[in-house]
């Protein structure tokens, strides 16, 4: 991950496949370097760099796409309107969010929170784990960045990891390893999700649950069941992160159709594994064109994309950087709709009712009280192919949701 700060007359912060962030939101470029000039007449905080109330940027690609990006431009401009309930201060952002993140010492983990660290939207960042969380801490409390960073181990700081959080993230778990299937994850990550899940439903019911322990489509019904039997379920606040099913599709169509990354973007519905990931490419923006073989090829590669990376680590590992990324964006989005951003939509893994199936992945919006509608649209008009594999699909998710839910079933939830 290469980057560079160049200090010039026009102060230019520029970070290669990292992030860098406005007072609205955040920008993260995949490819090409993701450049802001800041004029440096008149001086504003930002995330650690000075800069002032004008702002032009170019990007050939972003983190949270399109509108971001323009709300990059704007955001920094003084605002005379008070009903924005941030108090701006020469226009510095007001870090105001409190984020866990469960496994912090891990392969997703420590990357993830590197970013989450970007934000000017966090005020502290929780990290737990089981071991070697100190060092990660301490690593990454010397960013000069708002948030304060605290470490938590082992079980009995679980509960003060979590003490006014407002966004949890559970990357928790075992990675896969060459010929481990998600569901050879089962056992392991299931009893870790159960556990988190049940602190998190005891210090922090109220926050949003972002769940990325494998396998999903089964983690996500345990989460919903141990937060029922807590009665302290609210299904538009436990989301299943499969966002980076999104960002490798919208990167390989990109490739494929020789398209500008920050303007390509394309629904991913169903689940988070093999065939239960559907990439809707009749409905990618801007409209594109594929051959049959092409919608094939895509189709299957993004499906498989996680077993691509676990093949060419050949055993060192899983999708990590790339899961910490889609994570980090989905987190980003998540802090931008409580902070009061009405123009949040993600795809992610959530109860619905938009298919016979309990849970469903798909394009959603996000407000200060989670989700709050279901793109629908979304499943209209389908090509005969995606219909076809719409309905493949169903079997093996209804399965891996009801292995979800029985797993809680037969294990007593903590009291």
């Amino acid at each position: 991950m290469g980057s560079r700060m160049a200090a010039t007359s026009a102060t230019t912060f520029s970070i290669g496949s990292t992030m860098s962030f406005s007072p609205k939101g955040s920008s993260l470029s995949q490819s090409k370097a993701f450049g802001m000039r800041l004029n440096t007449r008149s001086f504003l905080s930002f995330s650690g760099l000075k800069g002032v109330s004008s702002i032009s940027c170019e990007s050939e690609s972003s983190f949270l796409g399109k509108e971001s990006t323009a709300a990059l431009r704007h955001s920094v401009k003084p605002k005379a309107q008070k009903q924005n309930r941030r108090s701006w201060n020469n226009l510095q952002p007001q870090a105001s969010y409190k984020v866990a993140v469960l496994g912090a010492a891990g392969g997703i983990g420590q990357p993830l929170a590197l970013l989450i660290k970007m934000s000017p939207l966090v005020s502290a960042l929780h990290l737990y784990d089981i071991a070697n969380v100190k060092g990660v801490a301490a690593d990454l409390s010397h960013c000069n960045t708002p948030s304060q960073v605290l470490d938590f181990t082992g079980a009995s700081e679980l509960a003060n990891s979590l003490k006014g959080v407002n966004v949890v993230v559970i990357p928790a778990g075992v990675a896969r390893k060459p010929g481990m299937t998600r569901d050879d994850l089962f056992n392991i990550n299931a009893n870790i999700v159960k556990t988190l899940v049940e602190a998190v439903a005891e210090n922090c019911p109220d926050a949003f649950i972002h769940i990325i322990s494998n396998p999903i489509n089964s983690t996500v019904p345990i989460a919903a069941e141990v937060l029922k039997q807590k009665g302290v379920y609210d299904p538009k606040k436990l989301f299943g992160v499969s966002t980076l099913d999104v960002v490798r599709a919208n990167t390989f169509v990109a490739q494929k159709k020789n398209l500008k990354l920050i303007d390509v973007d394309v629904p991913v519905v169903g689940g988070h594994a093999g065939i239960t990931i559907l990439p809707l490419l009749s409905k990618t923006k801007p409209s594109a064109s594929f051959t049959d073989e092409e919608v094939q090829e895509l189709t299957v590669r993004i499906q498989n994309a996680g077993t691509e990376v676990v093949e060419a680590k050949a055993g060192a590992g899983s999708a990590t950087l790339s899961m910490a990324y889609a994570a980090a964006r989905f987190v980003e989005s998540s802090l931008r709709a409580l902070d009061g951003d009405s123009d949040v939509y993600e795809c992610c893994y959530i109860q619905s009712e938009l298919t016979e199936l309990p849970f469903f992945a798909s394009r959603v919006k996000i407000g200060r009280k989670g989700v709050e509608a279901v793109i629908s649209s979304d499943l209209q008009g389908l090509t005969e192919y995606e219909e076809k594999a719409l309905e493949a699909l169903k079997p093996e998710l209804k399965a891996s949701i009801e292995k979800g839910i029985s797993f809680v079933h037969k294990q007593p939830v903590a009291a």
